[in-house]
Formats: C-alpha cells, structure tokens, sequence
C-alpha cells in the first residue's frame, strides 16, 4: 500500500489498507463502512463486484440507506 497523500490531500496519511483480501481461495472486497462482500472466485470478479457496488452506492441519496443497500448487495 502507499504511504503518500493522494493527489490533492496534505496533512497526516491516514492509514489504509487492500480493498481485496482472499479466505479459502476465495476473493472478498471490503468498504469503508465494514462490509465485506463475496464470495468471488477470483480477484477480477470481486474488482467487478466492487464496481457494481460502488456505481450504485453513487446512487443513493445521503443518509440511511446505505445500510440497507449494503445488506441487499451482500453475496453469500
């Protein structure tokens, strides 16, 4: 991960860390809010996932509802 401000950030870098982790082989992406999503089979198909994700998160208005998107979206 880098450890350099984003183009346009100053301050202090925060700690960040891999949207994408594997368990069992598995791919699985992780948001900023604590969901995980997947199971993927690879991490291409979880990239996939992620951007599903994120074009409809853009979606939603601001407030509550992310939760409840985030709830439908979740793959088991």
């Amino acid at each position: 991960m880098a450890m350099d401000n984003r183009n346009g950030e100053g301050g202090v870098v925060p700690f960040r860390t891999d949207r994408f982790f594997s368990v069992s082989e598995k791919w699985y992406f992780s948001t900023r809010e604590g969901f995980d999503s997947g199971p993927y089979a690879n991490k291409d198909r979880a990239a996939e996932g992620l951007r599903r994700f994120l074009k409809v998160a853009q979606l939603l208005p601001s407030g509550g509802q992310i939760g409840t998107m985030m709830r439908a979206h979740r793959v088991y």
